[in-house]
């Protein structure tokens, strides 16, 4: 299979596949609720959505070294799942057509996280997958591993770079938790409690 196909079956349309099904579910669960006028519904899932959003950050705090318990692989495939479904049921709650300004831009502020999310993802794989290649040619070759560490140095070092994605996409995370409190907030604040 020539690279262009390999590059767009196993990069290009995981991603958008991914993205595609987030926007999808949202508007065929958003579709239903309007349909069977349970628009109620759709109010309340921004808590659940929000929940799993702050359980996926459980991840983040391994990897920190905050807490100390759990696998970091099968957290990270938790953070994806938890992310992916919190931002599903979000996207639902927006679809409730509520006119605030600030919760728009929470759920933009999330959109981007999760294109962020996905891009590192697919980035970090692809990169680690392709150095791992080349390694693996290259010990075919009988190099040894000072001949490959040499060889594969400015590969390392681009792969280091990639892995420093998170410091993009923490700030973009930052800015949504932000954005995501602020509203709900004003809720709170505007909330007709009588």
């Amino acid at each position: 299979m020539p690279l262009p196909a390999r590059l767009l079956q196993r990069e290009v349309l995981p991603f958008l596949g991914s993205f595609a099904a987030l926007a999808l579910l949202a508007l065929a669960l958003d579709g239903l609720l309007h349909y069977f006028s349970l628009l109620w519904v759709g109010r309340w899932l921004g808590i659940p959505g929000t929940l799993l959003i702050i359980g996926s950050a459980v991840y983040s705090l391994r990897k920190r070294k905050l807490i100390q318990r759990g696998h970091p692989a099968q957290l990270l495939r938790w953070h994806e799942a938890l992310a992916w479904t919190g931002s599903l049921l979000v996207l639902v709650h927006a679809g409730v057509h509520f006119n605030a300004i600030l919760g728009w831009l929470a759920v933009g502020a999330m959109l981007i996280n999760v294109v962020s999310g996905l891009t590192g993802k697919f980035l970090l794989d692809r990169a680690r997958r392709r150095l791992e290649e080349a390694r693996q040619r290259m010990r075919e070759r009988g190099l040894s591993d000072a001949e490959l560490d040499d060889r594969l140095y400015w590969d390392s070092l681009t792969f280091d770079v990639v892995k420093q994605w998170r410091a993009v996409h923490f700030p973009i995370t930052l800015a949504f938790a932000v954005l995501a409190v602020s509203h709900i907030v004003a809720i709170f604040l505007f909330w007709g409690w009588q």
